[in-house]
């Protein structure tokens, strides 16, 4: 996939972001709300906290804390007035009752209270609260003085609620959010109890993350990109050399784990993923990294790039000696420990194979939400970059409490499914299941996306089926599945299904399809279902061998001549 795009010398740099700026607070226009002195946008929801479910627009309050920064950093003079406008309203909404359980947070929208939400964010004391530390640091001589002194109250009660919080260091981007807060606020304000609590917070984090010398959110698209905007942003506005090291030490790390996951044939950012928000790279990522390699990963010409005003005054830049791995790919393997629980005994490694025509990648052992790209790959599909992810649905939506376990060599990967009782439904924790699950549909799906123009499928039999994408085809077998209810007499007998729509091509293995019903996770005597992935140019060999003792399986053998294992699935479904 050809991209050429010129590289932005850095004596440049400073004219494309202030015209970027510009064009972005001028596009906001027609969205500004005179009467509730705020901006409205598009509705947009994870399913989870707010109670809204449906909604055109509404008035949110984080998008409207950048945009105030925003309108003042442009130091468009018509903008002044509306950027105070916005502080004053953002103040109001405030929780200031220091004997609420909410107290120094905000609401996600306006048009909800803290009391609605199901339940309140308390990170939004993080995210809100940077954005006013960046208005007094870059802008308190123009704010009018009653203004800038309710702005810093409601700072010092962004930071009170973050330092009683006291997120630990596995949260990554709070983590580092709370401490650009209160280090950087402290700073500002004068508060060396603030300083010091927000050094010693960095100090944590870095600590923790030189364990495995990786991120919680493991090669996240999503949590990565925001890493490195907060350390960088830090360091820029700090005055802290010990802050600065340890920023400098976390930005090598994340910009080297994506250079290392980079795949320069298709443009994607290989997997697998802890968190993600697409699996095909957004617009606005895609932005990130042209931006953040000046041009080595190249998308779009300069003038069309998707800008975030976040990016202003960032110092967003990718360290020179890992620019030429955005630019050429040389065919590599990773295998990564990412998640290590010794008192658990729990050690979860993440694998990553690359070429010039595909990326895969999985996880050992992980579940199958939302926002994890458990197993996912990348495929030059001809027409365009072709995107591949495993998925398990109940009533098309993402089942938080399935379990892959998975072995991958070379692209090849052997992998299980089953239940854990303990989990949630559409969210690991906020909605948990309790061991019963109610649907009308449940399966396990192989999902294509991106340009299918020349990928095409093809069903065989009851053993599987098989996609062309590009040059190689991706075969998808199954090598042992039942489900089986207690006092059934007979286990239910899951089928195949090809079909493709407007936005993608769907490989399903449909488990239960039929009247709305319950499942009892204590009712069910066994539920496993083994699967072989093969990428290559012909008819697949897989010979696996399956293996039971005492409700647990295992699985062993060859795909595509690749030495397979799996073990430890229990037949069951029960806690993990």
């Amino acid at each position: 996939m050809e991209r050429k795009i010129a590289v932005i010398q850095e004596d440049e740099e400073t004219m494309w972001h202030e015209r970027w700026l510009a064009r972005k607070v001028k596009s906001l226009d027609g969205d500004f709300t005179p009467d509730k002195q705020l901006y409205r946008f598009p509705f947009d929801s994870p399913g989870y906290h707010t109670q809204i479910r449906e909604a055109e627009y509404v008035h949110a309050t984080y998008p409207n804390a950048v945009a105030a920064v925003a309108l003042l950093d442009s130091r468009l003079a018509a903008y002044e007035e509306r950027a105070f406008g916005i502080l004053e309203k953002l103040i109001s909404l405030q929780d200031t009752d220091r004997n609420s359980p909410t107290f120094g947070i905000w609401s996600w929208f306006e048009e909800e209270p803290l009391a609605a939400m199901s339940p309140p964010d308390w990170n939004w004391a993080d995210f809100i609260g940077k954005n006013f530390v960046l208005v007094l640091a870059r802008h308190a001589a123009r704010l009018p003085a009653e203004l800038a002194r309710r702005l810093m109250q409601s700072l010092m009660n962004a930071a009170d609620a973050i330092m009683q919080r006291d997120v630990g260091p596995s949260y990554t981007n709070i983590a580092i959010m709370g401490a650009f807060v209160t280090l950087i606020g402290g700073e500002w304000l004068g508060n060396a109890a603030y300083e010091r609590y927000g050094l010693a917070r960095l100090e944590r984090f870095l600590a923790f993350t030189r364990r495995l010398n990786t991120f919680q959110e493991y090669n996240s698209p999503a949590y990565a990109t925001i890493t490195i905007l907060e350390l960088s942003r830090l360091k820029s506005e700090t005055s802290n050399e010990r802050a600065k090291e340890i920023c400098d030490e976390l930005l090598e790390l994340a910009w080297s784990m994506i250079a290392d996951h980079y795949h320069a044939p298709t443009g994607e950012w290989s997997g697998p993923h802890s968190r993600s928000y697409g699996t095909l790279l957004k617009p606005s990522v895609r932005s990130f990294l042209q931006l953040g390699t000046r041009g080595a990963a190249s998308y779009v010409p300069w003038e069309e790039l998707d800008y975030s005003t976040e990016w202003y005054k960032s110092g967003i830049a990718c360290p020179a000696r890992h620019l030429d791995r955005f630019r050429t790919l040389q065919r590599r393997s990773i295998r990564e420990v990412y998640q290590l629980d010794e008192t658990r005994g729990i050690r979860k490694l993440a694998a990553t194979d690359m070429t010039s025509e595909y990326a895969i990648g999985s996880f050992s052992r992980e579940i199958m939400w939302t926002q994890c790209r458990s197993l996912v790959g990348y495929f030059d599909g001809g027409a365009g970059a072709v995107s591949m992810r495993l998925r398990f649905l109940l009533d098309e939506y993402d089942f938080s409490s399935a379990l892959l376990t998975a072995d991958q060599a070379e692209g090849q990967i052997l992998f299980g499914l089953n239940w854990f009782t303990n989990g949630g439904n559409t969210h690991p924790v906020l909605d948990k299941t309790n061991g019963v699950i109610e649907t009308s549909d449940l399966r396990i799906r192989l999902e294509f996306g991106g340009c299918l123009e020349q990928t095409t499928g093809e069903q065989k039999g009851h053993e599987g089926v098989d996609i062309q994408v590009g040059n190689k085809v991706v075969s998808m077998r199954l090598v042992h599945g039942v489900f089986e209810e207690e006092g059934s007499e007979q286990p239910m007998i899951p089928s195949w299904q090809l079909h493709r729509d407007s936005t993608g091509l769907y490989a399903d293995y449909v488990i239960y399809s039929g009247p709305r019903r319950e499942f009892d996770m204590a009712q069910i005597r066994r539920a496993i279902f083994i699967f072989a992935l093969a990428v290559g140019g012909e008819e697949p060999e897989c010979r696996i061998d399956v293996r039971e003792d005492q409700g647990e399986i295992g699985a062993e053998g060859k795909v595509n001549g690749r030495r397979l294992a799996i073990h430890w699935l229990h037949v069951k479904p029960k806690q993990v």
